[in-house]
């Protein structure tokens, strides 16, 4: 079994490897047993599309010929799309960062036959180079290393692997406090940048589970540095460079800390979590920049970002995964301008532009002007004005060769975009966002859910080509939930509380904590199953399925779901020290112990239930949990609101089992969910 056999695969990421030299093969059960055969140590490739410095080291040494021979005379190659499985990624990473070394990608590892790793690194450069060895050094070297001394390597690596596990194993503990919440937040609050927004240093990531959680705090308690965190660095980066100011979207991050120079790839589950947090602080404070950052980057998404190419039976479409940094060779060639070009494209308004826009004759980027705002959105007749010109320079810009895209569908990143889209669609009056969502919850359903209650993970041309992951169950159950608040819907409810029971049945671990692997999944090294508890770029599956407990526990009254929050946050809550690493399930022990459920009741086509239940969607607090049930004598006897009933439309209020007196009137109802306790 040789030659190149990425054709047959279905990701973008992998498919652009398909002409290389080396012998590559996926992360299959048929090449585990050939590396086993052979006795041959796995060179395992990790990134994804839309990754830079892949697409470098792919140039520079999977395309070599040299380098390829020696990778295919000692090694079985598997290359893997982090995206498509991050499974296998989780681990491999964790085992990199346990040798001491700083995580990133392209993830090179090398492991024995059984899949232990034995040595690792990121990107290495064909040539030595900055202290680092070549990669050709690298593969000559550990091919050395395991000839000669083989039994000290697979010793090492099965040693790793123990501390691995030993290292995600849950530290069951009592309850978190709201002392605890707040020493987190106080953290956070320490480490942000004042002057530039996010978090201090760079490169500089958007980190939205850390502002999401910031922002929580900040409607928990007032304490307003919580809320001026999130509202800066949102301001910050709305004008900067990671921004896309012609085409809408925010790059994955910035290479500088003033967020000037981005890597250019956009990334779907970015969009989403950023669209949640410019709904949720214009709610608290409208503003202009922020609806305009809202608007535009939900036209990216549905302009650019439809996964056509896969609909669904009804015609119902998802959203693809990313889009690339690179394009003609080049990273950021499509979205850079000279001062000529755009002098040549706005003609006599180039003069107002740059009045907005600064367009130093320099550059501000290797000789090239990366688009920045220089003044605040405020006037309505000039952001027309500025709008026309961005459409023009828009015009141009299409005529250049495009970045690839990476179309595949992923379920958790689709999960993270609908729920945004809902909140957004509440809070901007844009009820063809809301559509959208719709539509996009249908899609994923159709093509990767299963009839026992799951969804699978990864789909492209008609082909799931990898299982769901805890990940993609938690962030689908965000979804279902918002949809039902939005719609009122039990449809939506009655998916949400069987993928919560699918979840459980497959990937808890018998003691309140979960997996991130299904019971089923067969394909890991070393039978292992992986967890996911902490926060990355994403909300971790871990707490969002807390989240999503504490969320049918105020919406349905179940003392169950409570029961199962409750274990969930207690099994990573035992090293108080590490609790900054789990922001999400943070915000979910406060959406457990201090939630606000709003109530609707009456006739659901009166105007004014209508009024009251765009006004309950609406606010600042992601603490408050609509329903909108019209009829509250079909909610459970535990609920605090059963049988709740008023003469017209109103909403309960309702806290700590106990609902107010009715409320009529869409001001009066912002007035009392806007009201901030000071304890949880």
């Amino acid at each position: 079994m040789t030659g190149n056999a990425l054709a047959a695969a279905t990701s973008p990421y992998l498919l652009q490897h398909a002409d290389n030299p080396v012998d590559w093969r996926m992360w299959t059960p048929e090449t585990l047993a050939r590396a086993a055969a052979e006795q041959k140590p796995i060179l395992l490739s990790i990134g994804y599309a839309a990754c830079h410095w892949c697409h470098v080291m792919a140039h520079e040494s999977f395309e070599d010929a040299e380098t390829a021979a020696l990778m295919n005379a000692h090694y079985v190659s598997i290359k893997v799309d982090r995206e498509e499985r991050p499974d296998i990624d989780h681990i491999y990473m964790a085992a990199l960062q346990a040798m001491g070394e700083q995580g990133g990608w392209p993830l090179t590892m090398v492991l024995t036959p059984e899949g232990a790793p034995i040595y690792g690194g990121t990107y290495f450069p064909p040539e030595p180079r900055w202290g680092r060895p070549s990669f050709r050094q690298v593969l000559r070297g550990v091919a050395d290393a395991w000839a000669k001394d083989r039994a000290r390597l697979e010793q090492s690596g099965e040693s790793l692997m123990r501390r691995i596990v030993a290292q995600a194993a849950p530290a069951p503990a009592g309850p978190l406090t709201p002392g605890d919440l707040d020493a987190v937040a106080e953290r956070f609050i320490g480490m942000v940048d004042w002057t530039d927004g996010g978090l201090k240093g760079a490169p500089k990531f958007p980190n939205p589970p850390i502002f999401r959680f910031l922002w929580g705090e900040y409607a928990r308690t007032g304490r307003h540095e919580a809320g001026a965190a999130v509202a800066l660095m949102l301001a910050r980066m709305g004008q900067g460079g990671i921004y896309d100011h012609l085409g809408g979207g925010f790059s994955r991050y910035s290479t500088d800390a003033e967020w000037l120079v981005p890597h250019f790839e956009k990334m779907l589950y970015d969009n989403a979590l950023l669209l949640d947090l410019l709904a949720l602080a214009y709610a608290a404070e409208p503003d202009f920049l922020l609806h305009a950052r809202a608007a535009e980057t939900v036209e990216w998404l549905l302009r650019d970002m439809p996964a056509s190419e896969d609909p669904a039976p009804s015609g119902a479409v998802a959203f693809a995964a990313s889009e690339d940094a690179d394009s003609e060779g080049e990273e950021g060639k499509f979205y850079v301008w000279t001062r000529q070009e755009l002098i040549d494209a706005l003609g006599n308004d180039f003069s107002t532009f740059e009045t907005h826009y600064p367009c130093p004759a320099q550059g501000n980027w290797e000789g090239k002007i990366i688009l920045t705002r220089a003044t605040h959105p405020e006037d309505a007749a000039t952001e027309r004005k500025l709008a026309e010109l961005r459409a023009r320079l828009r015009v141009v810009r299409d005529r250049r060769v495009r970045p690839g895209r990476d179309d595949k569908i992923l379920a958790d990143w689709n999960g993270l975009a609908i729920a945004a889209l809902v909140r957004a669609s509440a809070v901007f009056g844009r009820t063809d966002w809301l559509e959208t969502a719709v539509s996009a919850f249908r899609a994923v359903m159709a093509l990767l859910g299963r009839a026992d209650g799951r969804v699978d993970h990864a789909y492209r041309r008609g082909r799931i080509s990898a299982a769901g992951l805890l990940d993609d169950q938690a962030a689908m159950l965000r979804a279902a939930l918002a949809l039902y608040q939005a719609t009122g819907e039990a449809a939506y409810l009655a998916r949400a509380e069987a993928l919560a029971a699918a979840t459980e049945q497959k990937f808890g671990d018998g003691a309140g904590g979960f997996f991130l692997t299904a019971d089923d999944s067969g394909d890991l090294p070393c039978g292992m199953r992986p967890r996911g508890g902490f926060d990355g770029p994403t909300p971790a599956g871990a707490g969002l399925m807390a989240e999503g407990y504490a969320c049918l526990y105020h919406l349905t009254g179940g003392a169950d779901y409570r029961s199962r929050a409750e274990a969930l946050i207690a099994a990573h809550a035992g090293e108080r020290r590490a609790l900054a690493a789990y922001p999400t399930l943070l915000a979910a022990a406060a959406l457990l112990d201090a939630a606000t459920s709003v109530v609707i009741v009456g006739d659901r086509g009166d105007a004014r239930f209508a009024s009251l239940h765009r006004a309950a969607l609406a606010g600042f607090d992601p603490t408050v949990v609509v329903l909108p049930v019209g009829d509250a004598s079909g909610l459970p006897v535990s609920h605090p609101a059963h049988g709740k009933a008023s003469d017209g439309p109103a909403a309960f209020v309702c806290r700590d089992n106990a609902c107010s007196l009715p409320v009529h009137t869409a001001e009066a109802l912002r007035a009392q969910v806007s009201s901030r306790r000071d304890a949880m």
